[in-house]
């Protein structure tokens, strides 16, 4: 993952068109948010407003970052929104494998539930 530092006032891009390019470049694709309560959310990214609000769907929840061990089960959240002014940090995975690909790891993400919904593998 790149790691990326978001300071919210700069986010707003309405006349700017490289940081517009930019956040159009990052539409679905999976992004790791800080927040600044300590919680770490996972998911695609759908969309962002004026005031920095991020949409992100297929989102899970971690109350400690999602490498620290031991592994923690996330809370599958779904489709969420997070208020621009609660972001600390957000990292997009350029590495992450496209939904829908057969080449994913059905191992990871089902946890005990046995849920097998292939969004949230």
């Amino acid at each position: 993952m790149r790691a990326m530092a978001v300071d919210s006032p700069n986010l707003n891009i309405s006349g700017s068109r490289p940081e517009r390019q930019k956040i159009e470049n990052w539409l679905n694709k999976s992004m790791r948010i800080r927040m600044t309560d300590g919680r770490t959310l996972v998911g695609v990214f759908l969309c962002t407003d004026c005031d920095c609000n991020i949409i992100v769907g297929s989102c899970e929840e971690y109350l400690r970052p999602p490498d620290s061990q031991p592994k923690e089960d996330p809370r599958i959240l779904g489709l969420a929104m997070i208020p621009g002014k609660h972001v600390v940090s957000i990292e997009i995975d350029e590495t992450a494998v496209p939904q829908g690909s057969d080449n994913l790891d059905r191992s990871e993400g089902v946890g005990d539930s046995g849920y097998d919904h292939p969004d949230y593998m």
